[in-house]
């Protein structure tokens, strides 16, 4: 039953993922994003898989962690795009 819970707790944190995504696809800015609150994330899912291997409990619930792992990568490269994409307004102004 606990496995059923923490999968359940997985799929909530991990269904925001895929509008966050679609948000930084759009806007094309990291403006209100935090790069170390995304590797924060990404480091705790790590954590959770590994603990699933130490315990020996080894089970589905791991392919909705690598999910999760998954989606807040992209939206980490994304947000690394999105400010190089804020920085060239800049460096075009310089140049005037």
């Amino acid at each position: 039953m606990a496995q059923v819970f923490e999968t359940i707790m997985l799929l909530c944190f991990g269904v925001s993922w895929p509008f966050n995504i679609a948000k930084s696809l759009r806007s094309r800015t990291a403006k209100g994003k935090s790069i170390l609150f995304e590797c924060c994330i990404i480091v705790g899912y790590v954590c959770g898989v590994i603990g699933k291997f130490i315990s020996g409990n080894i089970t589905y619930v791991i392919a909705v962690y690598l999910l999760d792992i998954c989606m807040v990568s992209i939206d980490l490269l994304l947000t690394l795009r999105n400010r190089r994409l804020d920085r060239l307004p800049e460096k075009t102004e310089d140049r005037t």
